[in-house]
């Protein structure tokens, strides 16, 4: 007897489930709209790279007029600029800005930052909106009115102007740096200190201080970074004598006169590389992370 072989009938697919396909449509979006940002983010990138390429290979450049490559290469450009914009002079005024800038910004900053990580008192949030202020605010905003009233005060166009304009915004962020390093030491340190005898100066001189070391050290560098890279306030406050590097290369492009610009670009490129090996060293003793969860914590806490 033969046996009739049934057909066999194919299982119909089952729809996918709407939320399935939601879940893959979301997915497939969010690949595209990553390699989006990548995109841009190599392409800013390689801009950058590209500008920076540029400006080194002008100021080594013996000649370079349209073609790739210059027809020579030379260092004399970077001796011109040394001699033109008296260099030497130029950057010890910004060595003396900074430093000064960097002390009384370390006097002034580190009690306050004891003081607002562990003290709660009325008005805790407003005064640490007001010490963020300066920070959020683009400086040109305030600058104008501080330049004015330094200007009054004959302050404007010295040394100690600069200074005192470099201080508004580099205090607060003394501050903002600190305020993590002093909320992680116990205070049972400072209460068995207290126990032995040792006054609040004693306490924070032989205490703190030593424990605070990583600290002030991140801080100082990353104020100093930012006082060599400030231009508009201290352009608006310096005088012919009391000029930072950042200012003098401004006036070097935008002076009236010829000049060759590889001997600018020169002058850039010296500019570019002391900001960039300070910024590193300071990169090397403080997590950027930590700074942007400070600002974002601070205004919400009492």
């Amino acid at each position: 007897m033969s046996t009739v072989s049934q057909p066999v009938v194919p299982t119909p697919r089952k729809p996918i489930p709407r939320i399935a396909g939601r879940a893959i449509e979301r997915a497939w979006l969010d690949r595209v709209w990553s390699g989006f940002l990548w995109g841009v983010m190599l392409l800013f990138l390689l801009n950058i790279g590209a500008i920076i390429a540029a400006v080194a290979t002008s100021s080594f450049a013996r000649r370079w007029l349209g073609t790739w490559l210059p027809d020579g290469w030379t260092t004399n450009w970077y001796l011109a600029a040394w001699k033109e914009f008296q260099l030497g002079s130029v950057l010890w005024v910004t060595t003396e800005i900074v430093g000064a800038v960097v002390l009384i910004a370390l006097v002034l900053g580190v009690p306050a930052a004891y003081t607002l990580a562990r003290r709660d008192f009325p008005g805790k949030r407003f005064l640490m909106l007001l010490f963020l202020l300066p920070l959020m605010v683009p400086p040109i905003t305030y600058g104008i009115p501080l330049a004015t009233v330094l200007y009054k005060l004959r302050l404007a166009g010295t040394m100690n102007g600069v200074i005192l304009a470099n201080l508004i915004p580099a205090v607060p962020f003394v501050i903002l740096v600190m305020t993590p390093f002093i909320e992680q030491i116990d205070r049972n340190i400072e209460s068995a200190a207290r126990v032995f005898g040792a006054s609040t100066l004693q306490m924070f001189r032989h205490v703190l201080v030593p424990l605070l070391g990583p600290g002030i050290l991140a801080a100082s560098l990353l104020v100093l970074v930012r006082t060599i890279a400030l231009f508009e306030l201290t352009f608006l406050t310096a005088g012919p004598d009391s000029q930072t590097l950042v200012v003098a290369l401004y006036y070097a492009v935008f002076a009236a006169g010829v000049r060759a610009p590889q001997s600018v670009d020169a002058m850039a490129m010296i500019y570019m590389v002391v900001t960039l090996v300070w910024l590193l060293i300071a990169m090397r003793f403080v997590d950027p992370t930590q700074l942007v969860s400070r600002v974002k914590e601070h205004p919400q806490r009492a």
